[in-house]
């Protein structure tokens, strides 16, 4: 029983893992760099209403170290991983309080992540003229968590539950 957990939870670093290389080859030229789809979320979400807290930090947390290793650096990894821890934790306590919906728990989780990136620059850039990219973060993490939260519920309809 536990190798079909550890094989499924595998299976969503994976698709998470190939998520995150697909968002790279999409370029979104806005005004203010960083802005991403979010797709390596829709997994997160998956895991956090299929399995629990638990798996979906295991996923999110693995998902992250392994994106920098492949693609990134530092920086990348000291945005991204703020930006997951808090909005997991985020994500599950509005979960666990049964008064949003899958995509309300996926849009505050966009925002808060955003959110930490923004403290993140600043701290580590040691300036505070990064926090005007909120605003802009903070739309675009709406609109990312809207799309996040959509395809994760249709993925939590159509496949089915099962106990591992």
């Amino acid at each position: 029983m536990k190798a079909k957990k550890i094989a499924f939870y595998g299976m969503l670093v994976a698709i998470s893992l190939v998520l995150s290389w697909v968002e790279s080859l999409i370029p979104l030229n806005f005004a203010v760099p960083g802005i991403k789809m979010g797709l390596p979320n829709i997994v997160v979400v998956f895991a956090l209403y299929r399995g629990g807290f638990r798996p979906a930090a295991c996923v999110s947390l693995l998902r992250v170290v392994l994106v920098a290793l492949l693609f990134g650096n530092f920086f990348a990894f000291a945005y991204s991983i703020s930006g997951a821890v808090l909005s997991l934790c985020v994500m599950q306590l509005l979960r666990a309080s049964n008064r949003f919906g899958c995509t309300g728990v996926s849009v505050a989780g966009a925002v808060v992540h955003n959110l930490a990136q923004v403290i993140v620059a600043v701290v580590l850039l040691k300036t505070v003229q990064f926090a005007w990219y909120f605003p802009v973060l903070c739309l675009s993490g709406i609109v990312a968590g809207i799309c996040v939260g959509l395809l994760s519920s249709l993925l939590i309809k159509r496949i089915p539950e099962r106990r591992f």
